[in-house]
């Protein structure tokens, strides 16, 4: 049995309202503002990014376009925008200047903190391990619950940003002892080039990458982003078309599309779905949003089911109830899926982790915190069932007084 020390648990708790560290770090960064370039178009589908001798340090050339007359369109997501010049994509981000497509978000976060992994929420991955967590502005969704509209819903000139290239991002994870670093908040896809240049930097040094993603993203790039980081988590919004395009502003094979395409690549997934009081929570679909995940990812795919709270313009709905939650754990288990949980409402008993073979709480969580782990070399410590999912417990360094309460954008 490994049983979480009070100072540890003291610490975990505080990973979930930020880091003394960090604010100091970003204190000190400036603002950078984006001035106007042009160049000279060159003619290729997937580009690598470089650095532009004309533009601001925050714009790169983007990776997935193709020039279409005057037009250039975005390859990145299933949107396809076709873009003037001078314009941007659907996402706020990405512009067409002479012909080119810039991203304008490289290296200028507007959201950086430390959390705790359970927060993403990834439960099988690195149970209690702190994760520098990090987002731009922008988005290719525009659910109307966002939880970030304010700075997902924007462009990046209306957001407070930090100059904090690829390299400064690895330096901090590494200086706040932070295994892993996750791409979230807003959209990761958005700032794919920013993602994957600092992903790459990162495993270099010995850094973990996480990714928690819509997953309305096209296959090529993902493949690509795959080689690249370690655990994706996906919301899956919902199992009904007419939902994605009325709430979501969006489609909904290309999400089931992205699951099937991270499972395969074999990094750690993990699902959820945010229920939504008389939008996405009638019990016929939740039923066929378990068994679709059953098919086509396996049993042992963490599933999800998290509480709405009214956010944005969904303030007319009530709070989920948590009995839709208990409900919609119970079908998606009665289908088959292992582990499944009940997200956003604290204590609940579904945020525990329990053995698919013995049924005992194998992992204890109180809110972010890890208060108790039964997990030896990837299995049950009670009857040696093998628990799916990548089992080192993060490791804690003292001075859990270095911690504050601070507001932070939510990942889910």
């Amino acid at each position: 049995m490994r049983r979480v020390s009070r100072r540890e648990c003291i610490r975990f708790i505080g990973l979930g309202l930020g880091a003394l560290g960090i604010h100091s770090m970003l204190s000190c960064l400036p603002q950078q503002e984006q001035p106007k370039a042009t160049a000279t178009p060159t003619p290729k589908e997937a580009r690598t990014p470089e650095a532009t001798p004309t533009a601001s340090s925050h714009m790169r050339e983007a990776m997935y376009y193709t020039e279409a007359g005057s037009y250039v369109q975005c390859l990145l997501c299933p949107r396809g925008c076709a873009i003037a010049e001078g314009e941007r994509g659907n996402c706020r981000v990405r512009e067409n200047r002479g012909g080119k497509l810039y991203t304008m978000v490289y290296g200028n976060p507007c959201a950086v903190h430390i959390d705790p992994i359970e927060k993403k929420p990834f439960y099988h991955y690195n149970p209690g391990a702190p994760t520098f967590s990090l987002a731009t502005a922008g988005c290719n969704l525009h659910c109307l619950y966002c939880q970030n509209w304010t700075i997902s819903q924007v462009p990046p000139e209306e957001t407070m940003n930090y100059d904090l290239p690829p390299e400064q991002v690895v330096a901090a994870a590494l200086d706040q002892n932070c295994p892993i670093i996750s791409y979230t908040y807003s959209e990761p896809t958005i700032f794919y080039e920013y993602m994957l240049t600092t992903a790459r930097l990162a495993r270099a040094q010995g850094i973990r990458n996480t990714v928690i993603s819509a997953g309305y993203i096209n296959p090529d790039p993902l493949r690509e982003l795959c080689r690249a980081v370690d655990a994706i988590k996906i919301d899956l919004k919902g199992f009904n078309r007419e939902f994605y395009l009325r709430v979501c502003s969006a489609t909904l094979d290309p999400v089931l599309e992205t699951i099937r395409t991270i499972h395969e690549e074999g990094i750690h997934l993990e699902i959820v779905n945010l229920v939504v009081p008389t939008l996405n929570d009638d019990e016929e679909e939740l039923r066929q949003l378990a068994q679709w995940v059953l098919d086509n990812v396996g049993p042992d795919v963490p599933l999800h089911f998290t509480r709405f709270y009214p956010q944005y313009k969904l303030t007319n709905l009530p709070p989920t109830p948590v009995e839709s939650l208990e409900r919609a754990r119970e079908i998606a288990m009665d289908v088959g899926i292992h582990y499944v949980y009940i997200g956003n409402v604290p204590g609940h008993s579904g945020n525990q982790t329990y053995c698919a073979g013995c049924g005992e709480v194998i992992i204890r969580r109180l809110g972010f915190a890890v208060v108790e782990y039964h997990i030896v070399d990837g299995k049950c410590e009670f009857c040696g069932q093998t628990i799916p999912g990548v089992w080192e417990l993060g490791r804690v360094t003292p001075g859990a007084e270095g911690w504050k309460e601070t507001t932070e954008p939510s990942d889910q």
